[in-house]
């Protein structure tokens, strides 16, 4: 670890002294328009920096999955470990698409704000414009994106179980909200799609969380709702619209929506040597569901450096604290977790989990530097890779260690 320090620090100095596009009193809301090439020296110290932590993190910790470290949207660090079926032995390359899980928001999220950009809903419109008979009130669009719509997760209510909130008193006379998981009857054995799940919220209407935007409830029924919206909007299905407005005219031709006509090539994850079957709430997407490479995964991240996708004052206000998480520094915006601590730059991240997945995309604006991983095998490890960002920053990642 000392030696680790010590390569993390040279090549801080080394970037601060060097750099001319890194501006650490820059807003970190200022996206870049181009990069400044680096030098084969830069490269070089950004994978010696690298290299001892992945070892020691990953690679002996049996990580099977995709790396990619990237400054001014140049590859300093890339690899590919382990199977994309621990059956056949089918090896992970840079072609192997994975679940992204949680990290699929940040599209859902990005797409929605392209679709405002485009006149074609507005940020504070009522869900039920789009949806007439949805049987909420007061639930507008950037409280679905922002979490803070107070809707309950699907991921209980279908499951059988609900998250309760609820206050007690301390010892000391204070009030603290505190949860816990009810068991209840749930009716849904087949497959749940984003339709049958939004017809189950109209016909059941299971109760809600909290009041409309009284607090940070971190749910996925907010984001398969977006995307059943879009539908709406566009009138295609989430996975066609995607790829012909997303990830064809972006180049990611290994990115995709896993929905339920893709069911009968189901792609396991695992724990440990286990594949993790399907289950009934596979099928839903917009929380999740995106498939794709660390490479393609690349190419979003420069689309957003580049202003390629949405304008910068777009994404620089989707990046804005509009949540505080529960934690000193952590907030939300508008589908991206973000870690705020002023006066250092907000860095935006989200990590996902979904069964034996575990994602990882932090993005260093102020350093123009990402960092994305992408595991299917069970593997916490994987959420710690985020500590790489001290290698542009300097300092401590205090991001969450998992989704």
């Amino acid at each position: 670890m000392q030696r680790l320090l010590i390569i993390v620090l040279n090549v801080f100095l080394f970037s601060s002294c060097h750099s001319q596009d890194s501006n650490h009193s820059q807003p970190a809301s200022v996206t870049k328009p181009f990069f400044r090439p680096l030098t084969e020296t830069e490269k070089n110290n950004y994978a010696n920096a690298i290299e001892p932590f992945y070892d020691k993190l990953l690679r002996r910790s049996g990580f099977n999955g995709a790396i990619l470290v990237a400054k001014n949207g140049e590859v300093v660090f890339e690899d590919y470990r382990g199977f994309v079926n621990l059956k056949t032995k089918e090896p992970i390359t840079a072609e192997s698409s994975f679940h992204l899980a949680s990290v699929s928001k940040t599209f859902t999220g990005m797409t929605i704000l392209k679709l405002i950009e485009q006149g074609r809903l507005g940020l504070q419109d009522d869900v039920r414009k789009y949806l007439p008979d949805f049987p909420y009130q007061n639930i507008t669009i950037k409280l679905l994106l922002t979490h803070r719509s107070g809707l309950p997760n699907y991921l209980n209510f279908v499951d059988n179980s609900r998250v309760e909130y609820y206050q007690v008193k301390t010892k000391k006379g204070k009030t603290v909200t505190r949860k816990r998981v009810v068991k209840v009857k749930s009716d849904i054995t087949r497959l749940l799609t984003n339709e049958t799940l939004y017809q189950y919220l109209v016909n059941k209407r299971p109760p809600i969380q909290s009041q409309p935007d009284r607090l940070f409830n971190y749910c996925n029924t907010n984001y398969a709702l977006l995307a059943y919206i879009i539908e709406k909007i566009t009138k295609q299905s989430f996975p066609e619209y995607m790829k012909d407005s997303v990830f064809v005219p972006l180049g990611m031709n290994h990115t995709y929506i896993f929905s339920i006509k893709d069911s009968a090539a189901y792609q396991p994850t695992y724990r440990g040597n286990s594949p993790w079957p399907m289950d009934k709430l596979d099928c839903v997407y917009g929380d999740k569901n995106v498939y794709s490479t660390v490479r393609d995964m690349l190419l979003w991240d420069k689309a957003l450096y580049q202003n390629k996708f949405v304008s910068a004052n777009t994404f620089n206000m989707a990046i804005q604290p509009f949540t505080y998480e529960r934690r000193a520094g952590h907030y939300y915006g508008l589908g991206w977790h973000l870690l705020n601590t002023p006066p250092d730059p907000i860095i935006p991240y989200h990590n996902g989990k979904w069964h034996g997945t575990n994602s990882v995309f932090k993005r260093i604006i102020s350093d123009s530097a990402t960092i994305i991983v992408i595991g299917n095998k069970l593997n916490n490890n994987i959420y710690k890779t985020g500590q790489l960002s001290m290698i542009f920053t300097g300092k401590a990642d205090t991001t969450k260690p998992e989704e």
